[in-house]
């Protein structure tokens, strides 16, 4: 199973259980047909920022906290300043290339942002290619992320 489907298949675990540990989170992959170690569940509850919050029963766990409101858009523009290198497009394919290690934290900044001119992207270790519905929307979502970047 890959990375992604196994932490799909995590969130929609925490999001249907009331799962408090990391073994209980590991024990709930396994029924479900993961193979998984408690170092994976480890990375897995870091990289998708799981906190926990009291349940039902009282006991604490897991859930994926919502950030909204300015404090939400402040995080996104400084990974796009701290991030982003530079960006260029080839016809309405936007290609932004990012710090190191930054591409997914951009992208995901990008994707927050909501552009309506966006299709979708992909991210690897420092770039990102996003898909734009024209090449005219290319260059409006070019100047629009330079704007918020203060470029």
């Amino acid at each position: 199973m890959s990375k992604l489907k196994r932490q799909e298949k995590l969130l929609a675990l925490i999001e249907e259980n009331e799962i408090g540990t990391q073994e209980e989170l590991a024990e709930a992959l396994r029924k479900a047909g993961c193979h998984v170690t408690q170092a994976t569940v480890s990375r897995d509850i870091r990289e998708l920022k799981l906190s926990k919050q009291p349940g039902r029963n009282g006991l604490q766990k897991y859930y994926v906290p919502r950030e909204t409101g300015a404090a939400a858009e402040d995080k996104y523009i400084r990974v796009l300043r701290e991030g982003m290198i530079s960006m260029d497009c080839a016809q309405n394919i936007l290609v932004v290339k990012t710090v190191s290690g930054m591409a997914m934290a951009v992208a995901a900044a990008i994707d927050a942002m909501q552009f309506k001119e966006i299709v979708g992207s992909i991210a690897g270790d420092d770039t990102i290619m996003a898909a734009v519905r024209t090449v005219e929307d290319a260059q409006i979502v070019m100047e629009k992320i330079g704007s918020v970047c203060g470029t």
